[in-house]
């Protein structure tokens, strides 16, 4: 990918470029499915963290579990969550926005001192179109939104996953992106678009 591009993922819809990864490990929790699809989840966020070079642990001394995500029907049982509120500032607000937008998915982010990512929380409102989906294929996609912030509109009319046959994978160029991202020698939070010139240096060389 061209630095171009890169920048493109991380330029918001106000035209800011930001990029935060994780600065501390992974502990994802997932909320609302079958114990077969949370195994697929946890499999999922293993993998990608795996490919980030980033670690998971079991618990966060702080939070508990820093990597949230809530499977639902309608947006309102976010409201019935206990200590959701605590969590997530003005969440009836929030769902009443999603409920008027026709939203079926939606994630919040939150951040440690030093501008990295401490904790995730994704929504998922299955509706037909999510319902529809392998559980394989929704796992890996939230994985990847989640390990580093993108822009809000990084995947627009495309997809960072890929089917290649009878199996979906995550788009090599999305994969050296997120790898690149968590290179030690960069930092863990950019405001500065030349930061997508040195990401794209790391990305030429991982798939060169």
């Amino acid at each position: 990918m061209e630095a171009g591009e890169i920048e493109a993922l991380f330029t918001r819809g106000d035209g800011q470029y930001l990029f935060a990864r994780w600065g501390r490990p992974i502990v994802p929790v997932v909320f609302g499915v079958d114990d077969a699809s949370l195994s697929v989840f946890k499999g999922a966020f293993e993998a990608v963290v795996v490919l980030a070079g980033h670690k998971m642990a079991e618990t966060d001394p702080e939070l508990g579990a820093n990597l949230m995500v809530f499977a639902f029907r309608e947006w309102g049982e976010l409201l019935e969550v206990p200590d959701l509120g605590r969590l997530v500032p003005e969440l009836p607000a929030l769902v009443a926005r999603l409920e008027a937008a026709g939203a079926n998915q939606y994630r919040i982010f939150r951040f440690d001192r030093d501008g990295s990512i401490k904790a995730a929380f994704v929504f998922l409102k299955m509706d037909a179109a999510l319902a529809a989906m392998e559980a394989e294929t929704l796992a890996l996609a939230q994985a990847v939104q989640t390990v580093v912030l993108w822009s809000d509109r990084a995947f627009d009319g495309s997809s960072p996953l890929a089917r290649v046959g009878e199996m979906v994978i995550l788009r090599p160029e999305i994969g050296a992106v997120i790898r690149a991202g968590y290179d030690p020698v960069l930092p863990v939070m950019a405001r500065d678009a030349s930061h997508a010139l040195r990401l794209a240096a790391r990305v030429r060389v991982g798939l060169g």
